[in-house]
C-alpha cells in the first residue's frame, strides 16, 4: 500500500507536470502560479539531490523526474512569464524578481530540512507548500478569467496527487497534522476543480465573461454634476 500510493501521487504529479508543458507552450504562458513554481522546483531538487546522496529510494527517484520536468516550466516562466506582469515590470524587474524569489524558495527548503531533518522536513514543507498552491490555483484562475494556461486535467491530477500522500501520511499513518492539512488542500483541489469544469462548460479556455460595465447617461452625469 505504501509503494502504491507513493506510485499514484509520483504519476499524478507527473501528469500535472507534463499537462502544465504543453499547455505552457501552447498559450505562450507559464501553467504553474510563481511562487507555487518556485516552493515546488526548490523541494523537488532539495530532497531528489538528498535522497539519491544519502537515501536511495522510490521517492528519490521521482523526485528527480519531477524536478526535470519541473525544469521546463521554469524555462516557460522565465520565457513567457513577463507578459503577465504589469507594463512598467522591465526585464531587468522581472529577471531580479524571479531571481529572488527562487532563491528565497530554495533557502525555504533548506531551513526546513537543517530544522526538521529529511523525512518531517520533506513532509511538513510538502504539505504546506501544496495547502499555498492550491489557493494560489485559485487566484490565478480569478487574475486570468478563465482557464488560459490551466486545464481540467492539471486541476484533476493535482488533487490526486495530493489526495494520496493524504491518505498513506494523515490517515495510515495517524498524523493529525498533515491529515488536517491535506483534507483543507482536497477542499481548495475540488474547488478549482469545479472552476476549471464550469469555465470549459461556458467556452473553455480564456472565454469567462468580463463584468458588466456601468454605462453613465448624460443623465446621470446631469444629476453627477448637481
Amino acid at each position: 500500500m505504501h509503494i502504491a500510493l507513493i506510485l499514484a501521487s509520483g504519476i499524478a504529479w507527473t501528469i500535472v507536470y507534463i499537462e502544465a508543458i504543453r499547455v505552457g507552450f501552447r498559450e505562450r504562458t507559464y501553467a504553474m502560479p510563481a511562487v507555487a513554481l518556485g516552493l515546488n522546483f526548490a523541494w523537488e531538487w532539495t530532497y531528489a539531490v538528498h535522497n539519491l546522496a544519502f537515501d536511495p529510494s522510490v521517492q528519490g527517484g521521482i523526485n528527480l523526474v519531477w524536478g526535470i520536468a519541473d525544469a521546463v516550466i521554469v524555462y516557460t516562466f522565465f520565457r513567457y512569464g513577463r507578459a503577465e506582469f504589469p507594463s512598467f515590470v522591465t526585464a531587468r524587474m522581472f529577471g531580479g524578481l524571479s531571481v529572488l524569489l527562487f532563491g528565497m524558495s530554495f533557502a525555504v527548503q533548506w531551513l526546513f530540512l537543517a530544522k526538521f531533518g529529511a523525512e518531517d522536513g520533506a513532509a511538513y514543507s510538502a504539505f504546506l507548500q501544496n495547502l499555498l498552491m492550491s489557493a494560489l490555483f485559485i487566484a490565478m484562475f480569478v487574475a486570468r478569467r478563465g482557464l488560459r494556461g490551466q486545464s481540467v486535467t492539471i486541476a484533476v491530477a493535482k488533487w490526486l496527487g495530493t489526495l494520496a500522500p493524504t491518505i498513506l501520511f494523515g490517515a495510515i499513518q495517524h498524523d493529525g497534522f498533515l491529515l488536517g492539512l491535506g483534507i483543507m488542500c482536497s477542499v481548495l483541489d475540488l474547488v478549482y476543480v469545479w472552476l476549471c469544469v464550469e469555465a470549459k462548460r461556458n467556452g473553455g479556455v480564456g472565454d469567462v465573461p468580463e463584468p458588466p460595465r456601468t454605462v453613465t447617461t448624460r443623465a446621470d452625469s446631469a444629476s453627477m454634476e448637481a
